[in-house]
């Protein structure tokens, strides 16, 4: 009895069985994929500068004194020869008196000295004085007479001091805030020597360091491109600045020079460029990103770089083969394009690769590719 009650039930639990087991197989995900595609694309290096006034004129107290007035705005702009400050001239005005006076005294000692030896030369002549009486008279009028110089040159340099206290602007620019105010003690240490400083920024240089491997690279692709060292180049070299808020500078660079040597604590060489500015949009002081073109890479082959992972320096993707089953791909990466990376090895053109749900496949799964195009989401570069 028991026997036929099993044989009857048996085929009903096999096809229950059956059914759970079709339930169970999923079918194939449609998940998103990108083609490799091969494009000839710009190289660039990026690198952080520091932009510098096309002068920087630093305004110093060359006298001591008491400051007395200040004829600016701070953060003005200036023109050459005018009025910045004014140093208390009383004691320089003290001063060339005294010069003046001793000025007098030298000169009336002189021409005494003179007149002496004009009465003593023709006594000399008739032998009614000595010899020696001509030469001290004449050695008494010469030193008179480098006595009356010195007096004038104490007198000169008198007359420049004073005129030091009049502290004026040398270059036309904008002028930056002062670091004395009226009242202050100025030109002796550790009063301020430097009391402000002008810049002429209509044009503005940006030094920025590369260090020995970049200089190197640049060095050998610029001698490929144009002959001669990079130095003797440097007009052939494309440079743009990229500002702190992401947007590039109108105008592009010409560089000044590459530095002669590396700095042998840091291993870098200093390059310096210089912009046009004329909205002055860009101050002395101010960080900003450097965009050197390196090179053209011709028939790049690109992928986006999130489809990329990386582990102990090892990068991989998933590649969907021909019958849309994945597979983990070793590959090698070069530079990078905007937010692709150039793949040296490991991917031909048209290859599928995965590009959305990266936590969910695994290699040997089947999937449904569904190709799509990646957009790039930097635009400025």
């Amino acid at each position: 009895m028991k026997l036929k009650f099993i044989i009857l039930v048996l085929p009903f639990l096999i096809n229950v069985s059956c059914k759970d087991t079709e339930k169970e197989v999923a079918p194939p995900q449609q998940i998103k994929v990108v083609k490799v595609f091969q494009k000839n694309v710009p190289i660039y290096n990026y690198f952080v500068g520091e932009v510098f006034g096309q002068e920087d004129v630093s305004i110093n107290a060359r006298v001591e004194g008491y400051l007395t007035e200040i004829h600016f705005i701070e953060g003005a702009r200036v023109k050459k020869g005018d009025l910045l400050y004014t140093i208390d001239p009383e004691p320089f005005n003290a001063a060339i008196g005294g010069q003046m006076s001793m000025v007098t005294e030298a000169q009336t000692k002189y021409l005494n000295a003179e007149n002496n030896l004009a009465r003593i030369k023709p006594l000399a002549e008739m032998d009614a004085v000595s010899k020696s009486d001509l030469d001290f008279a004449e050695a008494d009028r010469d030193a008179s007479l480098a006595a009356r110089k010195a007096a004038e040159a104490s007198l000169k340099m008198a007359q420049i001091n004073l005129s030091y206290t009049k502290i004026k602007a040398p270059i036309s620019g904008f002028i930056g805030k002062t670091l004395a105010r009226v009242g202050d003690f100025v030109g002796r240490s550790p009063n301020p020597v430097i009391i402000n400083t002008i810049s002429k920024v209509e044009n503005v240089r940006v030094q920025f360091f590369i260090n020995e491997t970049n200089y190197l690279t640049l060095a050998k692709e610029y001698q490929k491109r144009f002959g001669g060292e990079i130095g003797e180049r440097v007009e052939k070299v494309e440079i743009e600045l990229i500002l702190t808020d992401g947007t590039i500078h109108p105008y592009q660079g010409k560089v000044d020079f590459v530095n002669r040597e590396i700095d042998a604590s840091t291993g870098a060489i200093l390059i310096q460029a210089t912009f046009p500015n004329p909205d002055l949009i860009l101050k002395p002081g101010q960080y900003v990103r450097v965009k050197i073109k390196q090179k053209d890479e011709k028939g790049a082959l690109l992928i986006p770089q999130r489809v990329v992972s990386e582990l102990q320096g090892q990068y991989a993707v998933f590649v969907v083969n021909s019958e849309n089953k994945i597979e983990s791909r070793r590959i090698v990466i070069g530079n990078k394009y905007n937010d692709y990376y150039i793949v040296e090895e490991g991917l031909k053109e048209g290859e599928k690769i995965v590009l959305e749900g990266l936590q969910k496949v695994d290699s040997g799964m089947t999937i449904v590719p569904e190709v799509t195009v990646f957009e790039s989401q930097i635009k400025t570069q």
